[in-house]
């Protein structure tokens, strides 16, 4: 079943109920949802499997719990960095990316790397190269010239996932993070 945005508009209380109906008839009729939605929270809540998009392209999927520990794509990083967080006091730790500059037009994509012009760890080869979807283990799988939160072993195994779109370019894999890694502090996840 496709839910395109099914609790967006409702009032929390009435998510809540909308959410439980869905896991129980899930449960009850066996179903797999596509769960569309820009609340990261409910997401979270919903979700086994999470594919993060940009302008239109795949830039990150992977196992619920690790996307949300563990982002590896900067656009993911910055969207769960903007997640409420309901406790004042972990609120205050966190560091809030704020993307610069403007979405690009998606009928008039930039070259290379999508998400580049608004990318905080962007060098030339982002702009020049689109980065193949690349396969970090455990169903992780990101698209990305300078990854977060990914080891130098890792990186060393990690190659483009059969997903890859074909006008990726598959040669262009990672092969440094271009700086350190910036891991989501525990306590600090939605």
């Amino acid at each position: 079943i496709v839910a395109d945005e099914p609790v967006s508009a409702l009032d929390v209380s009435i998510q809540a109920q909308m959410i439980n109906l869905l896991e129980q008839l899930q449960n009850d009729f066996k179903l797999t949802y596509l769960f569309i939605a820009h609340d990261l929270g409910v997401v979270r809540h919903v979700s086994d499997r999470i594919a993060v998009m940009y302008l239109g392209k795949l830039v990150e999927l992977s196992p619920a719990e690790e996307l949300y520990t563990r982002p590896i794509m900067p656009y993911t990083e910055a969207l769960l960095s903007a997640v409420p967080i309901p406790d004042p006091d972990l609120s205050e730790q966190r560091q809030r990316i704020v993307l610069e500059g403007d979405v690009p037009s998606p009928i008039s994509p930039p070259s290379g790397c999508r998400f580049h012009p608004r990318c905080r760890y962007a060098t030339e080869v982002c702009s020049r190269v689109e980065p193949p979807l690349a396969d970090y283990g455990n169903g992780h799988l990101a698209a990305c010239h300078h990854p977060l939160n990914v080891d130098e072993e890792t990186l060393r195994r990690v190659q483009a996932a059969p997903e890859t779109p074909r006008d990726a370019d598959e040669s262009a894999l990672p092969t440094d993070t271009s700086g350190e890694s910036h891991p989501v502090p525990e306590e600090s996840t939605p």
